[in-house]
């Protein structure tokens, strides 16, 4: 498959997967449209990134500095809430950037 397609796919299943305990705590539609579009953003510069370094950490990187003006915005008002969401930047986007690596061509 051609990898920006496949960035943008594995992005948005990252995206679901990122939203299911967004909407179990009932968080506003607003915050799972952002987790959403960061997770398809940051698939889509992960396959069309030609960085030198190895996919899961690419996808580390790349989806760390899509998320950060978001980290500002969360950390002002609920600097709590900014481990959970580093844990999963962190998990999805070292899974994201490793099967974007692998599968794409």
């Amino acid at each position: 498959m051609e990898k920006k397609i496949l960035g943008l796919l594995l992005g948005f299943l990252a995206g679901i997967i990122d939203l299911i305990p967004m909407l179990i705590q009932k968080l506003t539609w607003d915050a799972n449209l952002s987790a959403l579009s960061l997770w398809i953003i940051s698939g889509f510069l992960i396959a069309v990134s030609n960085l030198k370094m190895k996919g899961f950490i690419k996808g580390v990187v790349i989806s760390f500095l899509v998320l950060i003006p978001a980290l500002f915005l969360i950390g002002w008002n609920e600097p709590f809430s900014l481990l959970p969401i580093i844990v999963m930047t962190l998990l999805l986007g070292s899974i994201l950037g490793f099967l974007i690596e692998r599968w794409g061509k």
